[in-house]
């Protein structure tokens, strides 16, 4: 098993702000009250603790944040052992200089 050290791809946040107007899949692993807080509009709540249940379209990257890049980093790799193709989002949403908004 060679699992441990696969690499996950990375984005800097100013590439994902311009990768928004594609349609993408972009999750943001952070608790349901610090993505209230304040989120990506196009980004969808699925905490890390709750990753493994996640189910999407496994042809299509996977843009996983949080807010410093740990957990998400974290996610993007239980992701990848369940046969997605995450993206790191380096710095996370306390690098973001984008739009967000709060609430659901």
């Amino acid at each position: 098993m060679f699992g441990l050290f696969q690499s996950i791809q990375s984005v800097s946040t100013k590439e994902l702000e311009t990768k928004l107007t594609d349609n993408i899949t972009l999750l943001d692993v952070r608790t349901p009250a610090e993505y209230r807080s304040g989120h990506i509009s196009k980004a969808k709540n699925v905490p890390v603790d709750k990753i493994a249940s996640y189910s999407g379209n496994k042809d299509q990257p996977v843009y996983v944040i949080c807010q410093s890049g740990m957990r998400s980093k974290r996610a993007a790799k239980a992701l990848k052992s369940n046969g997605y193709k995450p993206i790191n989002v380096r710095g996370g949403m306390s690098q973001w200089s984008g739009s967000v908004r709060g609430g659901k």
